[in-house]
């Protein structure tokens, strides 16, 4: 198989070459995007917007936001919740009913496992901790705090650390004894797995290997082709786990032994997966989108070297603070730095770079009409674009002239 193979297989998988609805985005619409990512990053960086909304809409164009809001945080009788939080490739929204496989021992526990040891010297804190939440969920760790720390409870042995309370929340969230009931701005407020997730959910019982199967199946469907490395990442399972799943799959047909040429590693094709003959459109990806997330895979897969540069000081950084790259095609032809100033109403491009090779006049065209399709979609009025970069220059006239 050829690179470009894998790469149009990669792109269908993840649903690029799915139309962009015509009219206004639906729940349906969120449906398939889901059907095909399997899960949502989440993250505390705002710069542009959060990495929750930035996925869905590199796949509808302007979309509602609350579509997400709604399918994560918010459920009715006649509109079940769609999503849970939990951690999968890292803090994530996951399909509910992919509960009971994160649940199982299949995945390795995360950085919260060392907090057991709070647990372990102030065994009633859990208990106190669980309780707030059964009375007074969903909350979130300050509250609770305050009902722990606060002057009713300065009894001997209740009065807690009040960063020992965040920490028993996290382990606690980990073990899925907690889990987000709703978000006030983007604060997590707990609530108990029995009052978010639907009772044939949480009563069904997988095994840790039966699990481990199925996350990488729903990896492999999502990558279409991929290294054992590359399915193991998704979920972020442990070595010797992903390494039996994928020769269990194997045996099954449900995975197909490929040689992508130039790849060292063996990879593996989804029977199911298309490699369709063209991937036309275009989409600004943000560093947490699951096409490109796993460094090493975007480079194998688009010869396209790329790292989020905000912990690199800032003299030292090649391309800027929040880098987004941009997909035209099929392939990954430029990259912009962006930052959402809502002050001024407007969307900054403080750089604009091309990659080698790449035809600047329509990529900064392309460009240009998907910066404005998000500035839109953000509720900017514009565009302002800078001086750092090849692409600066016309993309500025292009934005000016609009």
């Amino acid at each position: 198989m050829s690179v470009a193979a894998a790469r149009r297989a990669a792109l269908a998988a993840q649903g690029f070459t799915d139309p962009r609805p015509a009219g206004t985005p639906t729940r349906r619409h969120l449906r398939r995007v889901l059907s095909r990512v399997r899960l949502l990053q989440l993250d505390s960086v705002n710069v542009v917007v959060r990495a929750h909304y930035a996925p869905v809409f590199a796949r509808l164009g302007g979309y509602d936001p609350a579509l997400v809001d709604d399918a994560a945080w918010a459920h009715s009788a006649r509109r079940p919740r769609l999503l849970v939080e939990y951690w999968a490739h890292e803090a994530s929204l996951v399909p509910v009913e992919d509960w009971p496989l994160l649940q199982s021992g299949a995945k390795r526990p995360g950085w919260w496992r060392g907090y057991a040891r709070i647990a372990d010297r102030s065994p009633t804190l859990v208990d106190d901790v669980l309780a707030v939440v059964k009375e007074s969920g969903p909350i979130g760790a300050g509250a609770i705090e305050r009902a722990l720390t606060g002057p009713a409870n300065r009894a001997p042995g209740a009065w807690w650390n009040r960063s020992e309370v965040k920490k028993i929340c996290e382990w606690l969230f980990g073990l899925g004894q907690l889990t987000t009931g709703t978000r006030r701005g983007f604060e997590r407020l707990y609530d108990l797995p029995e009052r978010v997730l639907p009772p044939e959910v949480l009563a069904r019982r997988v095994d840790a290997d039966q699990a481990a199967r199925e996350l990488t199946m729903r990896a492999a469907t999502a990558l279409g082709v991929a290294t054992e490395p590359d399915l193991r990442d998704y979920y972020r399972l442990g070595p010797e786990v992903s390494r039996g799943a994928v020769a269990e799959l194997v045996e099954e047909g449900v995975l197909e032994p490929v040689r992508v040429r130039g790849w060292r590693q063996q990879a593996y094709r989804h029977v199911a997966a298309r490699v369709p003959r063209a991937v036309p459109g275009r989409a600004l990806l943000c560093p947490f989108d699951p096409l490109i997330w796993e460094r090493s895979r975007t480079e194998r897969l688009f010869d396209f070297h790329y790292r989020i540069e905000i912990y690199v000081p800032e003299p030292k950084r090649v391309h800027g603070y929040y880098v987004f790259p941009f997909l035209l095609d099929g392939e990954l032809v430029a990259r912009v730095d962006l930052k959402a100033d809502r002050a001024r109403g407007v969307l900054r491009v403080p750089g604009a770079f091309a990659e080698p090779g790449t035809d600047h006049g329509r990529v900064a065209a392309e460009l240009a009409a998907e910066l404005r399709a998000m500035a839109e979609w953000l509720e900017l009025t514009g565009v302002e674009v800078g001086e750092r970069g090849d692409l600066a220059a016309p993309l500025a006239a292009l934005c000016h002239t609009g």
